[in-house]
């Protein structure tokens, strides 16, 4: 396979919107394809595989009749896979995968070499995300074509590490598509994650505020009017370390105290497993630092528009900044 993904000198930004549980479904992909970024979504958003299978349809046929009607190319999509032994979908999620040759995999809590291989025989990629280097020489090893690293102040389960120095000890070994996510949420941070040695940048928390997204108009409003201080990391939540909104903890009446212990939060001895996971990020909102600068809800296309903007006014000042010392 190539060192880099073939796509991404076809996108007209070098985005992958992040698959965000609960909040990116079929609309908010095509939007994203249509406009040149990559759009993704858990499969798990979709109650079962018959539905999962409904999307890959809908997605793929809105995508190439837009392709017919317009002539142009659009950006390709993906699919975020749990890969853990909790997840009894993963398998049968897979096959329908490999059966509509999706172009993309994103796979969570588990790199399998033999997973890498099936994705690999149709042609497609696999990327993983990672928030230490443990993980990701393992997910090398396994011969994964990408690396997203999941730096500190990313939404959903994030991790603790400044980019910075994580791009670059993970650049000391993996030589493929390494993707940068934390944090950004417009052009200029886009162009800073390229500064720094990323390939592409992963935005989640930006693409809750599009119009397309399946988010809750609360949700919309709470991640305007907060900032980088209103995020929670805490594992008490879901049991695995994870940033969610403040006001969102407080009006389930999660306190500090409760938010600060490693323990998980019992939300009810009634639910199994999948049901109080889904429950807890229904109700307390995930969300990452780059909330400081969202003051809005726009269209996927406005937003991909803006974003390019920024983007080359970034890049342009850049050359300029750095153009006296050279």
């Amino acid at each position: 396979m190539p060192s880099k993904a073939p796509f991404i000198n076809d996108l007209t930004l070098p985005v992958v919107a992040a698959p965000m549980f609960l909040i990116s479904g079929p609309r908010l992909v095509i939007e994203c394809c249509k406009n040149g970024i990559v759009g993704t979504f858990p499969a798990l958003n979709q109650r079962t595989t018959e539905g999962f299978e409904e999307w890959l349809i809908q997605i793929k046929t809105e995508l190439a009749e837009f392709e017919q009607a317009t002539g142009k190319k659009a950006a390709p999509f993906g699919v975020n896979l749990i890969v853990h032994r909790t997840n009894p979908r993963v398998q049968a999620d897979l096959e329908i995968c490999i059966k509509h040759k999706v172009p993309l995999i994103i796979t969570s809590l588990g790199a399998v070499a033999e997973l890498v291989d099936q994705v690999h025989s149709y042609g497609g990629l696999v990327f993983h995300d990672v928030i230490k280097k443990r993980h990701a020489q393992k997910a090398a090893g396994a011969g994964v074509d990408g690396l997203i690293l999941v730096a500190a102040g990313a939404g959903g389960h994030a991790g603790t590490l400044n980019p910075m120095p994580f791009i670059q000890e993970i650049r000391s070994f993996f030589d493929k598509t390494i993707l940068l996510s934390g944090c950004m949420s417009n052009g200029q941070d886009i162009a800073s994650a390229l500064h720094m040695g990323a390939d592409l940048a992963y935005l989640g928390t930006r693409f809750i505020n599009v119009q397309e997204s399946k988010a809750d108009e609360g949700y919309q409003q709470m991640i305007i009017d907060c900032g980088a201080s209103d995020i929670v990391h805490t594992a008490a939540i879901s049991g695995v370390a994870a940033n969610f909104l403040r006001p969102s903890l407080e009006a389930m009446g999660i306190t500090q105290e409760m938010w600060g212990k490693k323990a998980k939060i019992d939300f009810g001895k009634e639910l199994d497993a999948a049901q109080a996971e889904a429950k807890a990020w229904k109700t307390l909102w995930s969300a990452g630092q780059g909330v400081t600068t969202i003051n809005d809800v726009l269209s996927t296309e406005m937003l991909v528009k803006r974003m390019q903007q920024e983007f080359k006014d970034a890049v342009a000042t850049y050359k300029e900044s750095v153009a006296r010392f050279l």
